[in-house]
């Protein structure tokens, strides 16, 4: 009775680890109704903010940063103390009694793919316990993600793309495997010994710091290496990371190199030392933002929970498969294609792509900047080659090039290119809906997940059309050359 009596005390002196799984809310809650004001924390320890920086609901993309007056272009916007970063580090002692001593157990079972949860785990700590440093900026965080971890299994469904229901099950296997992981771990901890004070941590609740980090860390610099350069820490930058995404952002984060530097400054103007700078004029009312990555849609989903429409870096995931390709150049109208049995010449070629051979990277994708991948692409005009000599003239760059326009002559180009249209055909009928379809169910449809699936699937159905306007445009243009050197 006495033991129970004091766990329950304990309990008194934590922050409970429920996680609503819903993501059906325009602008999902802070952990608390009204938490601390962020910018006064920030503040108060030290760190700078500029005036004109205020915490705003930036149009449908929830609470951001905005601009209350014009900023100059090279202003400092935010400047952080070298303590206000959340980071994941290893105990100063290896107790293994030790809370911390137990997060970096806990952290060794996460694979590095999943570097999220590590630094989640951290998070988690701060928000269970009363009276921690962090609480001010944990308080601040979204009660709720919507990234797909949280959809429900027919929005899940709903994503109509093989490659990223892959990794959403992936991460879900993942949450439920840990859970249990951790389950092992911290039973018959006693509190004070307990990185969570005794609270049960489940797959929910692992899942909303996974999020929570994936969506707002950034990896900066961190120690320095014998041969001088730097590792990479994932750290939390409390009121940085409300600043939202553009590939045409007006700050952005740099940092000073030597990690003995006591302060991480968000700036307005680009300067040689590594600081967070703002590139351009920030007007009234206008949103500060960083660029989080050119990245496909399929990231930004996964570990932001937006989609990004026109997205000029989504791009579709193919295997390469020679009966498949076969398949494709045949649709094209290519007589007698070889993928599947390639000449002992060309096999050396796929081995250089590392398409062929002992362990094969057989991922290759169509859109983004590349438009074609430029292995797929060089697989392509090398299979449909028949003078052996051509090829082997021709550097293997080149090959993989758009931008060298028929470098084994029009014909095989024009072959290449259709064979490349045809994949796309198939692609495109892998998916069980229409874009047209789509987008008179998201007329039907509330906001939340289900409306974040169709959007999803629409951009990848438009990747896949850009690719075949771009292709098709390319061929009438070979077409019409091949047409008047023949006539010439």
């Amino acid at each position: 009775m006495a033991a129970s009596k004091a766990l329950m005390a304990s309990l008194t002196h934590l922050r409970p680890l429920t996680c609503a799984a819903s993501v059906s809310a325009s602008y999902p809650t802070r952990l608390v109704p009204q938490p601390p004001d962020l910018i006064k924390w920030v503040q108060k320890q030290g760190g700078f903010v500029h005036k004109a920086v205020k915490i705003a609901q930036v149009d449908s993309k929830g609470l951001g940063l905005m601009a209350s007056e014009e900023i100059p272009r090279g202003s400092d916007l935010i400047v952080l103390p070298h303590h206000v970063p959340l980071k994941f580090r290893s105990p100063v002692s290896n107790h293994e009694d030790e809370p911390d001593s137990v997060l970096v157990n806990l952290a060794s079972h996460v694979p590095e793919e999943l570097w999220a949860m590590k630094l989640g785990l951290k998070l988690l700590q701060e928000r269970a316990k009363v009276g921690s440093f962090w609480w001010p900026y944990v308080s601040n965080l979204p009660e709720t993600y919507s990234v797909p971890i949280f959809f429900q299994g027919e929005d899940i469904k709903n994503l109509q793309y093989a490659p990223l229901l892959h990794q959403v099950n992936k991460r879900c296997r993942f949450l439920l495997d840990f859970e249990q992981e951790c389950r092992r771990t911290l039973d018959n901890l006693k509190p004070d010994k307990h990185p969570f004070g005794g609270q049960e941590v489940d797959a929910s609740a692992l899942g909303w710091a996974m999020s929570a980090v994936s969506s707002r860390a950034f990896r900066l610099y961190g120690d320095k290496r014998p041969d001088g350069t730097h590792t990479d820490i994932p750290m939390m930058l409390p009121l940085i990371d409300m600043c939202n995404h553009s590939f045409n952002p007006n700050a952005r984060i740099v940092q000073e190199k030597d990690t003995s530097a006591t302060k991480m400054q968000v700036k307005a103007n680009p300067m040689p030392l590594p600081q967070v700078v703002a590139d351009t004029e920030i007007k009234q009312d206008d949103p500060l933002l960083l660029n989080y990555g050119f990245l496909s849609n399929d990231f930004f989903l996964l570990d932001y929970g937006f989609v990004i429409p026109s997205n000029p870096y989504d791009c579709i995931e193919l295997k390469y498969d020679g009966a498949f390709l076969d398949a494709a150049s045949m649709a094209a109208g290519i007589s007698s294609p070889n993928f599947s049995a390639p000449a002992s010449w060309q096999e050396q070629v796929l081995r250089k792509l590392n398409l062929a051979g002992g362990a094969p990277d057989l991922k290759v994708s169509l859109g983004g900047l590349e438009i074609v991948d430029g292995r797929l692409l060089a697989a392509l005009r090398v299979l449909l080659a028949s003078d052996m000599e051509a090829v082997q003239n021709c550097d293997l760059n080149t090959l993989k090039s758009l931008a060298a326009e028929a470098p084994l002559g029009i014909a095989n180009e024009v072959a290449a290119l259709r064979t490349t249209i045809a994949l796309c055909v198939i692609a495109l009928g892998h998916f069980p809906t229409k874009i047209m379809d789509d987008e008179s169910l998201l007329k039907q449809v509330a906001s939340g997940s289900t409306e974040l699936a169709i959007q999803f699937r629409i951009q990848k159905k438009s990747a896949i059309i850009d690719v075949m306007r771009d292709l098709t445009r390319r061929v009438k243009l070979l077409s019409s050359k091949e047409k008047a050197t023949a006539e010439s």
